[in-house]
């Protein structure tokens, strides 16, 4: 199948969907803009975004863990949702702000109670994503992810929409500033783009455009205001953003705050990992 790929830019003040032809994004009425140009916006407008936690083999014996039966996920607001080129903001007041460079699965038809067999006819194709978590809030989200992996921009999507795509045994990489932090390939992934449609497709309904991202191969660390980061996954391109500080603090007179406990840094940091939630965290440590 021959791949065609999609983008959503802003076209003289208008949302306009284009085709990427080579170095060139061509509107449907002819217009055109270069790709090094282009300011674009998220390829797809997803009414939910749905995540699983660990799939990669490597990030799973980096975390000195195994496995479940099948599948666990959390979910990222669509609030959450940012695109390639644009800035992903760490609130004033955090610290521990990582990537994650996964492979989002785009739904093309409405999926209710399929087969992963028949899950392929319901995925229109893939994009990039960065699975940013603000990991200060850990010890207080760990079950559901919420602010640790829901704040606004800490989604990024992009650059454009690959239909025709064939997601098996592609390599996928994580660059910051011009050095190689994460290296796999979508063989480590223990449950495969068809399956995970149909696990989350049982009881909850897919829509045209929702996302699912699949995952993140090891070495997740964190990224500091003035980095670049990209995502490259072969044949979907490269996925660029760069980190700023928000000007606004988090709030001390309201929720919980952020905190540095074992758990938090070494899931930042990496290492470790056999002491994560044995020793207590300190909730009372603020920045």
């Amino acid at each position: 199948m021959t791949l065609r790929e999609t983008r959503r830019i802003l076209l003289d003040g208008n949302v306009v969907d284009v085709v990427r032809r080579g170095d060139t994004l061509v509107a449907h009425d002819g217009r055109e803009v270069a790709v090094a140009d282009a300011t674009h916006l998220p390829p797809v407008t997803p009414s939910k975004i749905v995540c699983v936690h660990l799939n990669y083999s490597s990030r799973v014996a980096e975390m000195m863990t195994t496995l479940p039966p099948a599948p666990t996920y959390f979910h990222k607001p669509v609030s959450a949702l940012n695109s390639h080129g644009a800035a992903v903001v760490r609130p004033a007041g955090c610290k521990w702000l990582n990537y994650e460079g996964e492979i989002a699965i785009v739904i093309g038809r409405t999926a209710r109670n399929i087969s992963p067999a028949e899950a392929g006819d319901h995925i229109r194709g893939y994009t990039i994503g960065n699975d940013y978590g603000l990991h200060d809030f850990r010890d207080t989200d760990s079950g559901s992810m919420l602010r640790v992996k829901g704040a606004d921009t800490l989604c990024p999507l992009g650059p454009g929409l690959v239909e025709g795509w064939d997601f098996r045994d592609k390599r996928i990489r994580t660059i910051v500033n011009g050095e190689v932090r994460q290296d796999g390939t979508t063989s480590e992934m223990r449950w495969d783009m068809h399956y995970l449609v149909a696990d989350i497709a049982r009881t909850i309904t897919l829509h045209p455009g929702d996302v699912l991202l699949s995952g993140t191969p090891a070495i997740s660390r964190t990224v500091y205001p003035g980095d670049v980061v990209e995502v490259e996954v072969e044949g979907l391109g490269t996925l660029r953003n760069h980190i700023v500080e928000g000007p606004t603090p988090i709030r001390a007179d309201v929720g919980a705050q952020p905190t540095e406990s074992e758990e938090v840094l070494s899931t930042a940091q990496g290492g470790d990992w056999e002491f994560r939630g044995i020793r207590k965290p300190d909730l009372s440590k603020t920045h």
